[in-house]
């Protein structure tokens, strides 16, 4: 799916809201709610009196890493955005240049068509890292194309390397690195292992301690699940490669209770709807799982238990379209983008906010 419209270059957020003017907060996040075809404008800070006493909300813990470091392949210089731990100790990669303006773009010959020749001449790369740490370029992560590589790693422990040396993903749009600590959400939790999202899972940022206070006051419940997102593409607007994902037990179960008493669920992210339909089974039961999902939510497939959805502007290629239409239907987001287009509403991981309810 792709919405018929042109995003104005102007609608990028290139900075947090609390950073865009004096006295500016994370109360200055707009929020589009769209209920079927019918559109309503809001401040973010509204939500509490949006949702319903028994709402569920999913939300995702991952906490986002320092995932972009800088490398060196023979004297060419790199940025290496580690997306993905695997089960085998190999870390899925992507290798990035700098473009001169603080970010970086693809490297030329490397893209998310299927494998090249030039692609498979990858295999076999070194790349340097600071600290005296080394990556070796195996093999393409998925046929789909020679964009993110399974990498070994030599003579480094890539969490303390992301720790000690990375720095939070950032893409063109924005206007200037930030600590990481401005891509944290208030749902993120330290993970044992050091693992988590390569890039933020950007639904729940405005989201703040009182925010959550005032929902839980009006009845407003919360189920938690880990899901671990990987590098996006930027520029190719590939369905997601597979990710780690958790949903424990006790979440499992206040989802089913939810449905069981016809009560909404309503993911925050994109991320948290993979996980909690990644563990529901064609009854529409959840069931506490852990591990990979490879699942890419689409309208033929549907959804069996978000009834709604909070979640960012995407790009009018994105494929996480399809999962909006998949819970909300086409109508509800050419309307929606419309609308949000017409509003001047800012998109990206530092923008407004949409809710896509029943």
């Amino acid at each position: 799916m792709t919405v018929a419209l042109r995003v104005p270059e102007e609608l990028s957020a290139r900075l947090p809201a609390e950073q865009r003017g004096p006295g500016r907060d994370r109360d200055d996040v707009r929020l589009l709610v769209s209920r079927g075809t019918e559109v309503s404008h809001h401040s973010f800070p509204e939500l509490p009196r949006l949702l319903r006493a028994g709402d569920l909300l999913v939300v995702n813990t991952s906490p986002t890493l320092a995932a972009a470091v800088d490398g060196r392949v023979g004297d060419a210089h790199v940025v290496v955005h580690f997306s993905t731990r695997g089960d085998d100790g190999r870390w899925a990669v992507e290798l990035r240049e700098p473009d001169g303006r603080g970010t970086t773009r693809a490297r030329a010959g490397v893209g998310g068509g299927a494998p090249s020749r030039a692609g498979g001449r990858l295999a076999g790369t070194r790349v340097r890292l600071p600290g005296g740490g080394r990556l070796v370029l195996e093999e393409p992560l998925s046929a789909r194309g020679e964009r993110l590589w399974w990498a070994r790693v030599a003579g480094a422990e890539i969490p303390a390397v992301l720790r000690e040396h990375g720095r939070p993903i950032r893409y063109s749009y924005t206007e200037r690195d930030q600590p990481l600590s401005v891509y944290q959400t208030v749902f993120a939790l330290p993970s044992a292992d050091g693992t988590g999202s390569a890039e933020m899972p950007s639904a729940a940022r405005p989201f703040t301690a009182r925010l959550v206070t005032e929902l839980v006051s009006r009845g407003v419940q919360f189920a938690p699940v880990t899901l671990h997102t990987g590098v996006a593409s930027a520029e190719a607007h590939e369905p997601p490669y597979p990710e780690r994902f958790r949903v424990p037990e006790a979440s499992a179960r206040l989802v089913n209770a939810a449905r069981a008493e016809g009560r909404r669920v309503v993911a925050v992210g994109t991320t948290a709807v993979r996980a909690v339909e990644s563990a529901a089974g064609a009854d529409g039961v959840v069931r506490a799982r852990e591990g990979w999902t490879g699942l890419v939510v689409t309208p033929e497939r549907g959804v069996r238990v978000v009834d709604g959805l909070l979640t960012g502007l995407h790009e009018p290629e994105a494929s996480h379209l399809l999962m909006l239409e998949a819970v909300a239907g086409r109508a509800a987001i050419d309307r929606g983008y419309g609308e949000a287009v017409r509003g001047h509403y800012l998109w990206h991981e530092f923008g407004d906010l949409h809710l896509l309810l029943p």
